[in-house]
Formats: structure tokens, sequence, C-alpha cells
């Protein structure tokens, strides 16, 4: 199929995207790596009557290290996230998720910004995003607001974006250096779309007790969605195989799964649980080691 008619604008600064967006508003789409949009509106589930694409705009593509944070544009493409010195030193879960996003094609032209705004509660970026509660700076003719990832995602596919704003930067924390994490993810073959997944961070203090521990899970709902909280009773403790369990149990227990042609809301549950154990236990043996 092929994409219904639609007017084509192509700024090259953002005050300009910002105004054909205030024009427009709900008649117009934003378009960066084009990796979900496109195949979207090819299939007419998406009409937008205005296309405003986003590539020339400069100033939109950066990765930047501060004291304690990274700031990354949201027009930096995955490949470059996946292959970023700086976030393999400082943030590694980033690059090791992104490098699961489809084939190197694809990497190549999605964008972080792209892949969070379009709000697929199983892609990898959303859940990582989640898992910070990452600052997402989002601009309009109005100003800028800044909104933390566990309140942008509202449902599949919906964000607390308005028409006429745009998401232009992720604002992450640095990880400790010492951090255990590990990203998991299942797909029915390598390469593609994750069905379920799930991302921790754990940090061990000088005798071996669990000082920090952070966890989202991709999937499992219609949002990615971050648990971090349900495991406060955790902390403090010398892991072990049976906390490993109860922590499974604990994020699991009560998911409303559901039921469809990727999957059965019983093997969402099943590959959830497998996966969250996976990613405690490369966690802890990265903590355990000082690095993953």
């Amino acid at each position: 199929m092929k994409p219904a008619s639609f007017t084509y604008h192509r700024p090259r600064e953002l005050d300009e995207a910002l105004s054909l967006l205030d024009n427009y508003a709900d008649d117009a789409k934003v378009i960066a790596g084009g990796q979900s949009l496109v195949p979207m509106m090819n299939m007419r589930l998406v009409r937008p009557a205005h296309l405003v694409d986003i590539n020339e705009i400069g100033g939109l593509s950066y990765i930047r290290k501060t004291a304690d944070k990274l700031q990354i544009g949201a027009l930096t493409r995955q490949a470059h996230l996946e292959q970023s010195p700086v976030l393999k030193e400082f943030c590694p879960i980033i690059s090791d998720a992104i490098h699961r996003v489809g084939h190197l094609a694809i990497r190549q032209r999605g964008t972080i910004g792209g892949s969070i705004a379009h709000a697929d509660p199983s892609a990898e970026m959303p859940t990582i995003a989640a898992l910070f509660n990452a600052n997402l700076t989002i601009t309009s003719t109005e100003g800028t607001r800044i909104v933390p990832a566990c309140d942008f995602f509202i449902t599949i596919h919906t964000t607390n974006l308005l028409p006429n704003e745009l998401l232009t930067e992720v604002e992450i924390p640095l990880m400790n250096p010492n951090d255990g994490w590990s990203y998991q993810e299942f797909a029915r073959r390598s390469r593609d779309f994750a069905i379920v997944s799930a991302a921790t961070i754990l940090s061990l203090d000088e005798v071996g007790k669990v000082s920090n521990i952070l966890m989202a899970l991709g999937g499992a709902k219609s949002i990615p969605i971050n648990v971090s909280a349900s495991l406060k009773g955790f902390l403090g403790e010398v892991p072990d195989e049976a906390w490993m369990s109860a922590i499974v149990r604990t994020v699991t227990t009560g998911l409303s799964l559901n039921s469809d042609l990727h999957a059965t809301a019983e093997d969402r549950l099943v590959w959830l649980q497998l996966l969250v154990k996976k990613t405690l236990q490369e966690s802890l043996q990265g903590a355990k080691m000082g690095e993953r």
C-alpha cells in the first residue's frame, strides 16, 4: 500500500518546525528516522495531512556528559548510541539495549527521540527511559517543559506530548562504574520486535549487601513500567537465589497481561519471569566483579 496524500515540510530551524506544529497541530506528524511512522502511513493506519521532517534541524543530535548525567539530543541515531564510547563507559546498558534494535540499517536511521515518542511498550528505548525515569525535554513555541519518563507514557503509542510539541532531549543519570546491570528481551527471532523485556541495575555495598536496585519491564502493560519502588524491601540484604526468586514473584504477581497475535498472556508471564531472573543474575555477577 501507499500512504494517503500529504504536504511535506522540511524545516531547517527548530523554531520553524515548532511553528509548523503550532499551525497544523493534529493534522501534522513529525518524521525523524521514519522506522515506525512510514510503515504505519503505508498501511494507512496514520494519515497526516502534513509531514514535518526534522532531519535538517541542527543541534538536535549530540551526546553530552556532565558531572552526573548524560544529555542526548532527540535526533541522535540509534547506531551512534550503540557505538558511543561515552555511553559504553558511563551508561553501557543503553548501548547494549540498542544493539537489540532490528538490523543495522534500522539503527542507522532510527533516533532515540523517535523511539521514545512512538511509545511502543515493548521497545528498547522506552523501557530504558522508564528504568532511569529519564527527564524528557519537550519544546513548543510556548517554551520548554521537563517530563519524567514515567509520566510521559500514557498508553500504547500515546504520550504526554501535545500536538504542537516536540521531544528535543533525553536526560539520563550516569551509572556508577561498580553497578551491575543487564537488559534482556524475548523475541520470536533474532532482530524481531521484542515481545517482553526486563532491565535491571544493581549496586552492592562494601559488605556485599544490596544498596540500590532499579528495574523496568517492557511489554508487561500498555506502557513500560518502572517497578523499582516495589523493591525497597529487598535492600540491605545479601542476595541469594531465594532473594532473586522473591523479587521475581514481587514484580510479576498481579500483572494483567494481554494475549495477542504475538503471545498468550500465560506465555508472556513465563518469559517475563525468566527475563527478570536472568537480569538479576547478570546484574549481581557484574556488581560482585565491579563491572558487568
